[in-house]
């Protein structure tokens, strides 16, 4: 997702887990809690660089192990400096909550009696958002501010546990399943709010506009507020497209990017199946520090068509067919930077002929562990040698196979998650030659 520009080694960031118990697991392997249904009323200041008011959120219990207590990720308290922090939740309802933890970026709620499996539960809570200083998928430049991974949202248990992981600027952490968001933002009517979903404004107190978007089926919500320009245009097959640029873009890079919004829109749902939603909202600004950042419906992008074309393809790697990114960045990155290089008609010819392994420990398939240790190699393995690997694979079984192998694929894991291991056995079932030696070959594990 995170499109970097520019990867070093200083960019690198130990974190300390303190605080944590060791997890229970689901023993049936069931990911819990399920559809979960977010419902937050906030209210900004006249900048839109604070937030406040409530969140709620219900679940059900999947699993067939109990379930007694469930966590918030508060991802963006990474950006603060624990225990100073921009996300501050209080005054929780429906379980008792504990200390923070994983760098302020976890809390545990303890329900008050465990849920057994199908039950459904409730939390509430109040929250408050106060954006910081600089232009990132958590941040605001000058009058701009950008809102993502602001929603606390609940962590995932499964049969490795709770999903515990610290933050990673070098790349996501994140890991969520499919659930609906019905949000609504008060607003000074002078700040334009893209946001994941679909938006109606209707008028608020004198000045101020409120803005309700709802989200079904996504595993995330973002949004952004400023005096954004924004243009609107209507994919061929019917997808509303939305262009927010700050003042610093001209209005010709903004069409430019709106022609390849649609197009890429419309050749990725043609590879991997119809793009389920109504609107997305691309939001265009040059001093990011990165080229591109995708949430459901909702992109940040500089003034680039390979980047945004990229950040459009997470759309169905991540955004429809999830994984757990911490764990298996290149389930996301590889696939959408192979979509990429489909979109721009590049075949990826010899490029596997260029890999060169820094050592016996680096793999396409390592997480994020190690590229928090290994930094100036992300982009290069993951983004790269994933890429460079799914263009071999396509070479190994034939464009035909491929084809059908990635949108039968995306379909069989359409709102699921996926894993290394569903995908080497669903490229085996493509061909009738053996892969293992693939697999070896290409670093591939698991």
């Amino acid at each position: 997702m995170l499109r970097r520009v520019l990867i070093s080694a200083a960019a690198a960031v130990s974190l300390l887990v303190l605080g944590v118990p060791p997890a229970a697991h689901a023993a049936d392997g069931i990911r819990t809690p399920s559809k979960p249904s977010y419902t937050v009323t906030l209210s900004s200041n006249a900048s839109g660089t604070t937030w406040t008011g409530h969140e709620s959120v219900t679940f059900t219990n999947a699993s067939a192990d109990p379930l007694t207590e469930v966590y918030l990720r508060l991802w963006d308290n990474a950006h603060g400096a624990c225990p100073s922090t921009p996300i501050t939740v209080t005054n929780v309802t429906g379980g008792t909550a504990s200390a923070l933890s994983v760098g302020c970026t976890a809390m545990k709620i303890a329900l008050p009696a465990a849920l057994a499996q199908n039950q459904s539960a409730s939390v509430g809570f109040d929250l408050s958002i106060v954006v910081p200083s600089g232009a990132d998928r958590f941040g605001r430049d000058g009058s701009y501010n950008f809102v993502g991974n602001a929603l606390p949202v609940l962590a995932v248990r499964d049969a490795s546990g709770w999903h515990l992981d610290p933050y990673t600027n070098n790349g996501e952490s994140f890991y969520a399943l499919i659930g609906d968001f019905d949000v609504t933002l008060d607003h000074p009517t002078s700040l334009l709010v893209p946001a994941t979903g679909t938006s109606v404004d209707t008028p608020g107190a004198s000045g101020r506009t409120v803005t309700r978007a709802t989200a079904k089926n996504v595993r995330e919500f973002a949004w952004g507020a400023g005096p954004f320009t924004k243009t609107t245009g209507t994919t061929t097959t019917g997808v509303t497209v939305n262009v927010y640029r700050v003042s610093s873009i001209s209005s010709s890079s903004a069409s430019s990017m709106m022609t390849t919004a649609k197009n890429a829109l419309v050749a990725h749902a043609g590879r991997f199946g119809a793009f389920p939603y109504a609107e997305v909202d691309v939001v265009l600004d040059n001093n990011f520090w990165f080229g591109g950042m995708e949430y459901p419906g909702f992109v940040l992008d500089v003034i680039s068509s390979t980047a945004l074309a990229h950040e459009l393809a997470h759309q169905w790697w991540y955004g429809i067919v999830g994984d757990d990114e911490y764990t298996s960045p290149w389930l996301d990155e590889s696939f959408a930077d192979y979509a990429t290089d489909l979109y721009n008609g590049l075949s990826g010819t010899n490029c596997w002929n260029s890999v060169s392994w820094q050592s016996s420990a680096e793999k396409i398939t390592n997480s994020m562990a190690y590229w928090d240790a290994h930094p100036s190699r992300y982009s290069t393995v993951v983004y790269g040698y994933g890429k460079c690997a799914l263009h071999d694979l396509r070479r190994t079984i034939g464009t035909t196979a491929m084809e059908n192998l990635l949108r039968n694929y995306a379909a069989a894991h359409w709102y699921g998650i996926s894993t290394t291991a569903d995908f080497k056995a669903a490229a085996q079932a493509a061909t009738s030659v053996s892969l293992s030696s693939f697999w070896t070959t290409h670093r591939i594990d698991g």
